[in-house]
């Protein structure tokens, strides 16, 4: 009796455990590969920056007479830089992004959130890659480099004011990027598998982002560099198209670059002919820069220079130059420190004294 009272629980132990676990199979939900492979990142910049420049104000002389006069203009500033959330994936022989970004706006809780990045491209051959969406213009090395890579304050001026960070066409700040579509590719490996040329042509709207065309006419860009050397590139890149309510605006760069253990050095000159948002600067501008970024101390102190001048249309009369000198620190990989101090001189200040100020930027940044 024992025996068959044993062997009646075992039995009944056996099947419980058989349902426990017919039940846990059911519970299981195995998600598609696209699925798996979307990846989730994002970072954050928090900034200070202050000077003690000039600024032009027009004034009323005793006379009744309008004047222009430069007038103090000192400010020292906390900043919530911008803060990006990401999400990577890949569909087959798809790779996509989708990218958000939140931002400070002008005024008190004019804060902003809107979308940065939203492609998808066709990367089966390195040879021949196609991109479709909102991206980043195929215009200049330094337009496509990671805001905390960049390793300065900011970019530099002449591709805020004439890649479309906010350019001088009057077009809002769209982070470099428009919509449209871009075919790229690498050529003609060496021995070590190491491409040589590079070519990228797209066409976009020319509104910038989220932003459909305004007046049907589309703006077409390219590039084209050599990579001779192990972290060398030399290219040059066109761009010609319109604006809506501004006209015609056609531009090219000239671009050079080494890259390779910690060392970064990159110059760039672009020329932009056509009229912008404002018509009394001519249809003229263009700007240079040339910088060093070299380690101190390998993988946690970089030291940095910078010459980044920008002319509002093409006169010295009215160009701007920052010579900038800065430290960039690294906690670790997800999180620095950068610090810069320039000096600026600033020829469009209407007094010939107070051309000159001083700057500073100090900006904490992480990964996630």
């Amino acid at each position: 009796m024992k025996k068959l009272m044993i062997l009646t629980l075992a039995m009944m132990g056996f099947a419980l455990a058989s349902n426990a676990q017919e039940s846990e199979k059911k519970t299981v939900i195995e998600l598609p590969q696209w699925v798996k492979n979307i990846k989730i990142s994002g970072y954050g910049m928090l900034q200070y920056q202050g000077d003690d420049k000039y600024s032009n104000e027009t004034i009323t002389n005793e006379e009744g007479e309008k004047e222009v006069i430069a007038s103090k203009n000192h400010e020292n500033a906390f900043n919530l830089r911008l803060m990006r959330l990401i999400l990577d994936g890949k569909i087959g022989d798809f790779d996509w992004r989708a990218q958000a970004q939140g931002s400070l706006g002008s005024g008190p809780g004019a804060s902003t959130f809107y979308l940065v990045d939203l492609y998808a491209e066709w990367v089966k051959y390195k040879e021949f890659r196609v991109k479709a969406g909102q991206f980043k213009r195929a215009f200049s090395f330094e337009n496509p480099t990671h805001p905390i890579t960049q390793g300065w304050y900011s970019y530099a001026m002449v591709i805020n004011n004439l890649v479309g960070f906010g350019d001088r066409t009057g077009e809002k700040s769209s982070g470099g990027r428009d919509i449209g579509i871009q075919i790229q590719g690498d050529l003609f490996p060496n021995t070590n598998g190491r491409r040589l040329l590079h070519y990228q042509i797209g066409v976009y709207n020319g509104e910038g982002i989220n932003s459909k065309d305004k007046d049907n006419r589309k703006d077409i860009i390219g590039g084209l560099w050599v990579m001779p050397f192990d972290g060398v590139r030399v290219g040059a890149f066109g761009w010609t198209g319109s604006k809506a309510g501004i006209g015609e605006k056609n531009r090219y760069a000239l671009s050079a670059e080494y890259d390779k253990n910690e060392y970064t050095f990159r110059a760039e000159y672009i020329h932009s002919q056509g009229y912008g948002a404002d018509r009394s600067l001519g249809d003229k501008a263009d700007g240079f820069y040339a910088f060093g970024i070299v380690p101190v101390i390998k993988s946690k102190l970089h030291a940095k220079a910078r010459y980044n001048l920008y002319r509002k249309d093409k006169t010295w009369g009215n160009s701007k130059t920052m010579y900038e000198v800065g430290l960039n620190y690294f906690f670790n990989k997800r999180l620095q420190i950068n610090a810069e101090y320039a000096l600026v001189n600033d020829r469009s200040i209407v007094n010939p004294d107070k051309h000159n100020y001083n700057f500073v930027d100090v900006q904490f940044d992480f990964r996630f």
